[in-house]
């Protein structure tokens, strides 16, 4: 499968909101993706902004348009985008896992963040824009952010951002056509081999306060399934657990 080059900006609200504009405008390609120096609203999860030195960094989105996938499978496209960064940036730097249910750690600090913002027809998924903030260059970090890393923090090493987003969206290629065909226990597998905190009990927080759990497995809908010290299970849809990264605060 062949993907088209990627478009790239000097600066942009986000590429998200960029992307999303230009399949509006015309028709634009599967697999097209758009990077920049610099975005001037960066979104993350739960309405956050995402940190970026200009020209520091990676900041890229790409479209899909899975309309085989059912909403109720639309973890699968997380997990395509997770695995690819996982293993490109384990090229680079031991450590590097995929925190559920889409950022990517090495150990505690967080070195990737992923929005994907999908459009629904029916009961399926019409277009699909993943975008990523990769903390390639960065040497230091000045927002109240609690816990990012640079792979130039970790290694000493400069990156070139091009050469970084070949190598992710070569993977993403791949494994976007095994979910195409069906192949959907690879993805899983890779997937849950890669997860933060696969081994041990950790400390979280839910709506009853602050517990300590193991990790059981992730289910196909995204569920989280943890396993408490009392032997209970627990299950969470994204949002409804927080992981508590040391050192942090027993009061809150």
């Amino acid at each position: 499968m062949n993907y088209p080059d990627p478009i790239r900006l000097e600066e942009t609200v986000s590429t998200n909101s960029y992307l999303a504009d230009l399949c509006r405008k015309a028709s634009v390609t599967e697999l097209t993706s758009v990077y920049t120096d610099f975005q001037t609203a960066g979104r993350g999860q739960r309405g956050n902004s995402w940190e970026s030195e200009a020209g520091k960094n990676l900041l890229f989105s790409f479209v899909v348009y899975p309309d085989f996938l059912e909403a109720r499978r639309q973890f699968f496209l997380s997990q395509v985008t997770a695995i690819a960064l996982q293993e490109v940036l384990s090229q680079y730097a031991k450590d590097i896992t995929i925190k559920w249910p889409n950022d990517i750690y090495w150990r505690d600090k967080k070195l990737c963040g992923t929005l994907i913002e999908n459009d629904l027809t029916g009961m399926y998924i019409s277009r699909s824009i993943s975008g990523t903030g990769v903390n390639l260059n960065q040497a230091r970090f000045t927002s109240d952010a609690p816990n990012p890393v640079s792979l130039f923090q970790i290694t000493g090493q400069q990156y070139d951002r091009q050469e970084i987003l070949r190598q992710i969206m070569e993977r993403i290629v791949h494994y976007y056509a095994l979910l195409k065909s069906g192949e959907t226990s690879e993805l899983t597998t890779r997937y849950q081999a890669a997860l933060y905190r696969k081994h041990g009990f950790h400390a979280y927080k839910d709506n009853n306060g602050i517990f300590r759990g193991r990790f059981c497995e992730v289910e196909p809908s995204g569920r989280l399934i943890l396993e408490d010290e009392a032997g209970q299970q627990r299950a969470y849809m994204f949002k409804e657990v927080t992981f508590l990264i040391p050192p942090y605060d027993t009061d809150k």
